[in-house]
């Protein structure tokens, strides 16, 4: 792998396995993996995740990001729509190459298609999902 995720807080490779698996955040890997654009907004992985506080949500998307698995993205101010999320949350170049290699994506797939079916989604949500996105993320 190109890039040593996780050393910014001295994690070898065995214990960045652990850290992404634990429950919370591998949840918030997994919906991340079963958007649409695969860049939630934060909104929509609170939404996702309705037993977690918001707080803690966000607590775990900063540990992601801060680890290299996850980067959050925004849109230019001439993209950002009034009413509409700037913010989103997608995996990292290195991210995504981690959890290839340790056989982490094998359902990414099969996140997608249950995604699709979730049927009693808020009507925020729904436009959130709808919203623009940064280009070329």
């Amino acid at each position: 792998m190109s890039t040593d995720l996780g050393t910014a807080d001295g994690m070898e490779s065995r214990e960045l396995v652990h850290f992404v698996t634990q429950q919370t955040r591998f949840a918030l890997i997994n919906n991340i993996l079963q958007h649409p654009d695969q860049l939630p907004s934060m909104y929509e992985l609170e939404e996702l995740n309705p037993s977690v506080s918001d707080a803690t949500v966000y607590k775990h998307i900063q540990k992601l990001i801060d680890a290299g698995i996850v980067k959050e993205v925004a849109l230019d101010d001439d993209q950002r729509r009034q009413g509409y999320p700037w913010k989103f949350y997608g995996l990292t170049e290195e991210g995504r190459e981690f959890l290839q290699e340790h056989n982490l994506l094998a359902a990414e797939e099969t996140l997608q298609q249950i995604y699709e079916t979730i049927s009693d989604k808020p009507e925020k949500m729904v436009k959130y999902e709808n919203a623009p996105r940064p280009d070329g993320v």
